[in-house]
């Protein structure tokens, strides 16, 4: 029988879990309190594990399919677009569990969960870009495509409703980021700012009816999202709703940095100049050079982090600081019941 991953979704409480990251731990992570045991992650370049490189035609011929990317942790590219680790990874791991195989990887093994962030993805469709006259230049695997994946995954691993719900008990869902690269691409195509603030309702719609899908929540761009959260908040009476702040997070990165001494300005990887970028000659470009110690620089190449900016940034969202120190949150008292999916959005 064919599953609905909304339908599924919905026969649960959903609940975005950051509880068990406040529970102090005697030994290891905090994290392993939640006893998660797959992870499901949706986005873009911030979050792609190996997709977009398994993609005809472009795929392939990207620069991060080859060297220096996955130079620092993997010694060849993976596909990840930094020189090794990701966030994803380092939550992957704070969890206790194997580091997510794309969805694209016929030979991944999906027990423990399925990567199916693509880099350069968007959360409106192709289509609907193109119809306001931009093109979405890297993938057409839009927040609906990999959405359409998942749903397609849980047909593959449920036999029914019930066999869902005790399969993704402890599961993780992770959504994001997602929407930066709409905004991008308007204005590397030269939109004007009234055409950008356009934008700003059906981006935010097309997220917001993702999260729908899977009914969870979290943070979005901007102030007229924050408005939504009270609105499903609404919707959802029985879900503990957090809102993860991505720019906080990468705020506390830059801040931690500075303090210890680490390269905030210049990218590792780039063609020179005084921040080390050239959106014409990236890193990967025959003339682009490598910094011989990545783990002192927040930037890999000017676009995307480094894997120790990603190793912070991760700390941060997990509950400890880089340091060791748990981290301040909000969160509620309410503590999640039997068959509720835990998920979190950044």
């Amino acid at each position: 029988m064919a599953i609905n991953s909304t339908l599924v979704m919905k026969k649960l409480v959903l609940v975005i879990l950051v509880l068990c990251f406040w529970f102090p731990l005697s030994n290891g992570h905090p994290f392993k309190i939640c006893k998660f045991d797959r992870i499901y992650q949706l986005g873009d370049s911030i979050s792609d594990t190996g997709n977009l490189i398994r993609e005809v035609p472009i795929g392939a011929s990207t620069a991060f399919a080859r060297l220096p990317y996955g130079q620092s942790f993997f010694k060849n590219a993976t596909g990840r677009c930094s020189n090794g680790l990701l966030m994803i990874d380092f939550i992957a791991m704070a969890a206790g569990l194997p580091l997510l195989p794309p969805y694209k990887d016929v030979n991944g093994d999906f027990r423990h969960g399925v990567n199916f962030a693509v880099a350069g993805s968007t959360a409106l469709p192709s289509e609907v870009l193109a119809g306001k006259h931009i093109i979405s230049p890297v993938t057409t695997s839009s927040l609906n495509v990999q959405l359409d994946w998942m749903s397609t995954h849980l047909n593959s691993i449920c036999t029914n409703h019930r066999d869902c719900a005790e399969k993704l008990q402890h599961a993780l869902f992770m959504v994001g980021e997602v929407g930066g690269n709409d905004y991008n691409y308007a204005i590397f195509q030269e939109k004007t700012m009234d055409e950008l603030r356009d934008m700003v309702p059906e981006v935010v719609n097309a997220i917001m009816d993702g999260v729908r899908q899977l009914n969870e929540f979290a943070m979005f761009h901007n102030e007229e999202l924050k408005q939504s959260i009270h609105k499903l908040k609404q919707e959802k009476p029985n879900a503990i709703i957090v809102y993860g702040d991505y720019y906080k997070a990468y705020q506390f990165l830059l801040q931690f940095a500075k303090k210890q001494g680490f390269d905030t300005q210049r990218a590792c990887c780039g063609s020179g100049g005084k921040y080390n970028f050239n959106m014409i000659r990236m890193c990967g470009a025959v003339d682009a050079t490598v910094c011989s110690d990545p783990h002192r620089y927040m930037s890999w190449d000017g676009v995307h982090l480094t894997q120790e900016g990603y190793k912070i940034m991760a700390a941060w969202f997990t509950g400890r600081t880089a340091g060791g120190a748990a981290a301040t949150r909000t969160s509620s008292s309410q503590r999640p019941g039997k068959n509720e999916i835990s998920t979190r959005m950044i």
